[in-house]
This record gives structure tokens, C-alpha cells and sequence, in this order.
């Protein structure tokens, strides 16, 4: 199966990816790691690092499948392009897909988690609270293909427990 993380930064994507990969065992791979490594080898920020970040995810996971392995993309996966090369990878391999959309419904509750969150990613600073005004403004709605593939939207102001169980059931059905 290939899980592929939705949302806006600092909305909770991260952690519940994680909590989900040690509980199925799946690994995650997350693309602003994978940016900040980029970065790090070099490689100018007037160049397209997020696109490559995707890419290299992509292939990290093209890999994991290919070896029958689950695996979870941890991305912001904003657009229908980003979102549509998980269908894609998916099909290629003829394993399910499930889209995991993590919002934060309590605008306070979100501008506190980014104010308060250090990722020690060495090239990429933490987003602001404008940072994400202007990703959300970017933010397309779920269509053409990607419509058509499961997703569940998950509100992080819930307990995460409870999140994480929702998260887990949608998975197994």
C-alpha cells in the first residue's frame, strides 16, 4: 500500500505519519528532509529543490514498492501534479493508494504549533503563519484523478489518539 500524506505545513502531517509508520511497520519518507539534504549538497535555492525533493521521494518510494514494502509520503502535496504521481506510482505497481488529508481546524491552535516547532532542517526555515496563508491560497481542490482515490480528512485538534485510530481504520477497510 502506498499512504501519501495531505495538508498544510505545521497541520500535524509529520506526526501522525510517523505514529502510523511505527504502528504498521511501514517507513516513512518525508520530502523536506529530502529539500534540506538537497540544499545541503549545494545545490542553489533558485533551482526547483521542491520538485527534486518530490522526485527523489517518489523514487525512494517507487523502490520500497517495487520490494512489496508499504511505505508512507510524508508531503505537503498541495496540487494535483504533486498528488497525481502517487496515483500514478500506485498504479504502476497495482497497490492500493490512500490519500491521508491532515487539517487543522483551530486557526489559533495552528499558528501556535508552527511558533512553537523546530524540524532542524539546516536549509529550510520553519514556515510562518504567512508561509502557510500563501499555501493555502495555492491549496487546489481534490479533482480529476485524485477524486476518485480514498481519502480520509483528519482534524489534528482532536486528540491524536483518536486521529490516529481514525487514520488506522480507513487504512484497513
Amino acid at each position: 500500500m502506498l499512504i501519501a500524506m495531505a495538508g498544510l505545513p505545521g497541520a500535524g502531517k509529520s506526526t501522525i505519519a510517523e505514529i502510523l509508520g511505527h504502528r504498521l511497520g511501514y517507513p516513512v519518507v518525508s520530502v523536506d528532509p529530502i529539500e534540506s539534504a538537497i540544499l545541503s549538497a549545494g545545490i542553489e535555492s533558485e533551482q526547483p529543490t521542491g520538485l527534486a525533493a518530490y522526485l527523489v521521494a517518489e523514487a525512494i518510494a517507487d523502490a520500497a514498492l517495487a520490494n512489496g514494502v508499504s511505505i508512507i509520503v510524508d508531503a505537503v502535496n498541495a496540487v494535483d501534479p504533486a498528488r497525481e504521481q502517487w496515483v500514478a506510482l500506485a498504479e504502476k505497481h497495482g497497490e492500493k493508494l490512500r490519500f491521508l488529508e491532515v487539517v487543522c481546524s483551530d486557526t489559533d491552535v495552528h499558528k501556535e504549533r508552527l511558533a512553537s516547532r523546530d524540524r532542524n532542517l539546516a536549509h529550510i526555515p520553519d514556515p510562518t503563519w504567512h508561509a502557510v496563508e500563501q499555501s493555502l491560497d495555492e491549496y487546489s481542490d481534490w479533482t480529476g484523478v485524485t477524486a476518485a482515490v480514498p481519502r480520509l480528512t483528519l482534524d489534528s485538534v482532536l486528540p491524536l489518539g483518536e486521529v490516529v485510530e481514525s487514520a488506522l481504520a480507513f487504512l484497513e477497510a
